[in-house]
């Protein structure tokens, strides 16, 4: 159908056509998903798979487990480092902005000089970024296996080492506790906007051989067992913030994207429903167009955090 709703968003400065982005790790980095749809022609933005300075191997195998309406996962952020990503993905992503495609590119790091020196790297490399985004749920080797986003100072201690390094727009990848507050210190220490939430921690146990269905005791979970988690800490960091936000857990559908954008999301990031359903991102975009052209309004701007309670 064509919208008769404008679904431009600017998320942070970065202008998405429409409000629909990937969610890191869910998506790789889009090209393999161009067999089921014109990635280019069709997303907002995508977020590209976290990425550091060097390469990292993750952790080893198991790193999945499927759960009930929910995925567990351990990947540990595989990559090939900075200079690895650009020299395989860079010509195609280049072709995403062509399209009219924004591309975030998502820095990791396990201490400040990491998050500095990918920034570095990608400000140099990647003239192809729309902006990036700093996954802060990375452990922090120095203070024992830690999220480096795990308190407000330390968060806002990523943010400020990473602020001065680039002027394109920075979004911070939030872990799923204390929202309101760390985001109220991200936002003082210079983010352009938020995304959240990531992946929850859980355990999932063969009863039979009483181990981990991956290979460490823990890992993430996501999915549609997550939504209404997520679209509650949306809301709630949205009464904290003035700054745009990126809501993510769980959306499958128009109606999981709407849910986002009333608790308060510019944007909205597709992320586990990718990996069983490779096609939905065309069906989620056409649900919230007729959503919003449902509602009634001309823009849907005028929707973003218009819940009533």
């Amino acid at each position: 159908m064509v919208s008769t709703v404008s679904m431009a968003v600017d998320l942070g400065g970065i202008k998405m056509r429409n409000p629909l982005n990937t969610a890191s790790g869910t998506f790789g980095n889009g090209v393999q998903f161009e067999g089921f749809y014109d990635v280019g022609a069709t997303l907002g933005a995508i977020t590209c798979k976290g990425v550091a300075a060097e390469p990292w191997d993750g952790n080893p195998a198991p790193r999945l487990a499927e759960l009930p309406s929910a995925i567990m996962n351990s990947v540990g952020l595989q990559n090939p480092g900075v200079e690895g990503f650009v020299e395989r993905y860079g010509t195609y992503l280049a072709g995403l902005r062509e399209k009219g495609c924004q591309v975030i590119c998502q820095i990791a790091g396990h201490s400040l000089d990491e998050y500095r020196r990918a920034t570095e790297l990608f400000e140099e490399l990647a003239p192809f970024a729309s902006g990036f985004e700093v996954n802060i749920s990375c452990p922090n080797i120095a203070a024992g296996g830690a999220a480096m986003g795990a308190t407000p100072n330390a968060a806002a201690e990523v943010m400020s080492a990473v602020r001065p390094l680039t002027d394109r727009p920075v979004i911070v990848k939030m872990a799923p506790h204390d929202v309101a507050e760390i985001g109220r210190a991200l936002e003082a220490a210079g983010a352009d906007a938020l995304s959240l939430i990531n992946t929850i921690p859980g355990m999932a146990i063969d009863v039979h051989t009483r181990r981990s269905r991956v290979a460490r005791p823990t890992a993430g979970v996501s999915g549609p067992a997550i939504h209404a988690i997520a679209v509650r800490m949306v809301w709630e960091c949205a009464q904290a913030v003035r700054i745009p936000l990126c809501g993510i857990g769980g959306v499958a559908s128009g109606t999981d994207a709407a849910e986002m954008i009333l608790a308060g999301a510019t944007a909205v990031s597709v992320g586990t429903a990718n990996l069983y359903d490779p096609t939905c991102v065309p069906r989620i975009l056409s649900e919230l167009e007729q959503w919003a052209a449902e509602q009634g309004v001309s823009d849907i701007n005028e929707l973003i955090g218009a819940f009533e309670c």
